[in-house]
């Protein structure tokens, strides 16, 4: 059953910046519940994640418009072409499923790459770059709460998409947690 998109809500800035006692440091060692964590706050918080992009995105845009435009239209262009890759070639699908970090690195890395030969560099630092290391570190560093887990189990369940949802999807990263929350109903339902 398909559902249609959805804008996920804007969380409130009290719980997007609850205070210090929601953040703590993640399990380097257990990547597993690391990105399980960013993916959810990925998830939760996109509206929020967005707006900022959208801001640090506008003020070098502002700035630079043209090398804003280039570098937005670089990443782009990579990142459907690092995608429609994934999806017609086995290596690098089981690569982007199993590392989707270093996959999102290797488009930016490869993103830098071009957009040095144009001279962009620094409108991708601070316009393109910036941004999403600022949306990782709080979705690294920010605990998960129940309202959280809730809507991430109605988004993998597929009962609500959101545009997150479909970036998720196209990372091959909505997978493994729809199996985990088909087995967590299937539980439940057996108790």
């Amino acid at each position: 059953m398909a559902a249609k998109m959805e804008l996920a809500p804007i969380r409130p800035l009290d719980d997007f910046f609850p205070g210090t006692d929601r953040f703590a440091k993640p399990e380097f060692g257990d990547l597993t519940k690391w990105n399980n964590r960013v993916i959810s706050n990925l998830l939760y918080y996109q509206t929020n994640y967005f707006l900022v992009a959208l801001v640090v995105f506008l003020v070098v845009g502002f700035l630079n418009p043209l090398g804003m435009f280039v570098g937005g239209a670089v990443v782009a262009l990579v990142f459907m072409a690092s995608v429609w890759a994934g999806e017609n070639k086995a290596v690098i699908k089981n690569f982007k499923k199993k590392n989707p970090t270093l996959f999102v690195i290797g488009v930016m890395v490869t993103s830098y790459f071009l957009l040095s030969l144009c001279g962009g560099v620094m409108v991708f630092i601070f316009g393109i770059t910036f941004p999403l290391l600022l949306i990782l570190i709080h979705a690294s560093l920010r605990l998960r709460n129940v309202k959280n887990r809730l809507e991430n189990k109605i988004e993998g369940v597929g009962l609500k998409k959101t545009p997150m949802g479909v970036i998720m999807a196209l990372l091959d990263q909505q997978e493994e947690k729809m199996n985990k929350i088909q087995d967590f109903i299937e539980s439940k339902l057996k108790e």
